[in-house]
């Protein structure tokens, strides 16, 4: 099975940066795709950005343009999510996910950010 474990949440006061970072570990999958998403309290989970493994594009949530950006290391099997200028409504528990079988098939736990 994969395994994917976010880290790098914490709090940090508006205008701020945090990033964050996603191992995988397991067994091989073949994810072309991997995610960011949050969850706020009394919120539905959101998709905030994704890289794509191919050709590296990347999408953003209009929320999020020009203040993240996400990344990855083939190699080291890591992704990244470098937070800039944070605000309050940012707050929430962010995930990374793996596409695989057309499907999001693998989340981590998720890692706390709150901006306060």
């Amino acid at each position: 099975d994969v395994q994917l474990v976010e880290s790098g949440g914490g709090s940090v006061q508006p205008g701020g940066s945090l990033r964050l970072s996603c191992g995988a570990s397991g067994h091989t999958y073949s994810s072309n795709c991997m995610g960011w998403f949050r969850q706020a309290p009394g919120k539905e989970r959101e998709g905030v950005a994704f890289v794509y493994f191919g050709g590296g594009s990347t999408y953003y949530a209009d929320s999020v343009k020009g203040r993240f950006t996400i990344s990855r290391d083939d190699a080291k099997i890591m992704g990244y999510l470098q937070m800039n200028s944070l605000k309050s409504e940012d707050t929430a528990l962010y995930y990374c996910a793996a596409y695989d079988d057309a499907r999001w098939a693998y989340w981590g736990q998720g890692t706390q950010v709150t901006v306060s």
